[in-house]
């Protein structure tokens, strides 16, 4: 029997549905060369090719056409039926699931999740710290409540907006360093910049540091907020990134300023099911939430 997961199948029907491996990664919320191998994985264990690539045109191929309908009632079999478990599980307790990305995970959701449940010691909250694509996974199946990050439109769930950061510089701590409270585009000029490699923040970057006439390339680009962080803490460079790991830059020898001229949008949603309502603790908390982050992001100064 051929073993494959709930996030082949999507992939597969991603690429399906784009014929085009870019979107589709950028749909998925991962990058095109983990959406190759996620396909050409699957391939393998198939023992057929499902897609005809070229540099130009992606097609299914005459088997990969045959699959695509079963592929695609398998997935809406398996998501209705995680939708009413969970929907029975919830009902019978008081705990609330959240996904979100690493740095909010580990950086925000902790000292939140302490003050909101002082004195609710009938309600629990776990955490999924996946990367985004399985969030919108595990929401759209209702193996969780909801997640909080910066969520694609995806089919199965709803997105709501939920705060609305924006880009910012972190340099090194030196003593040495002036301080500044704001930088400019055009002020990153021979600086060596290092900058996340999802999408679409990543091209969001390239594009003002274009129209700044910053022309220089990167000298690193990588996934993880908190190791470009660690990396200019240790002088590889300047950061740029959304200003929600502002938390995880207090905690490292790294100095934060508001990124302007112009300022750069990041918006955060919430998602959950779309077959669902979100249970009155969920809410509650979503509120919470959202008025934890502001008040320490208007402390900061932070857009």
């Amino acid at each position: 029997m051929i073993e494959f997961s709930s996030r082949q199948l999507r992939a597969f029907l991603m690429v399906a549905q784009h014929q085009n491996f870019t979107r589709a990664s950028e749909a998925l919320f991962i990058t095109p060369s983990g959406l190759s191998l996620l396909i050409r994985d699957f391939e393998n264990q198939l023992g057929f090719r499902l897609f005809d690539r070229t540099t130009r045109h992606v097609a299914l191929t005459t088997e990969g056409a045959e699959l695509l309908a079963a592929a695609r009632r398998s997935l809406e079999d398996f998501d209705s039926a995680m939708s009413r478990v969970g929907e029975r599980v919830r009902e019978c307790s008081q705990t609330l699931s959240i996904g979100a990305g690493h740095i909010v995970a580990a950086n925000i959701l902790p000292l939140a999740m302490k003050e909101f449940l002082a004195g609710r010691p009938e309600l629990s909250i776990e955490v999924s710290d996946d990367d985004l694509a399985t969030i919108i996974e595990k929401v759209a199946a209702g193996s969780l409540d909801m997640g909080i990050g910066s969520f694609p439109s995806a089919g199965g769930v709803r997105r709501t907006l939920f705060f609305r950061f924006s880009l910012m510089v972190i340099r090194t701590g030196s003593e040495t360093a002036p301080h500044r409270a704001s930088t400019t585009w055009s002020a990153l000029k021979g600086e060596r910049l290092i900058i996340p490699s999802l999408q679409p923040v990543r091209s969001r970057i390239e594009q003002h540091l274009a129209e700044a006439g910053v022309a220089s390339r990167p000298v690193m680009a990588l996934n993880r907020l908190d190791s470009i962080v660690a990396m200019v803490e240790a002088g590889h460079g300047t950061g740029i990134l959304p200003s929600h790991a502002f938390p995880a830059c207090q905690r490292r020898g790294v100095r934060t300023s508001r990124l302007i001229n112009p300022t750069v949008p990041i918006d955060f949603y919430q998602i959950r099911s779309r077959g669902r309502k979100l249970s009155a603790a969920a809410e509650e908390f979503t509120t919470f939430l959202r008025g934890y982050i502001a008040r320490w992001a208007g402390r900061a100064g932070l857009p």
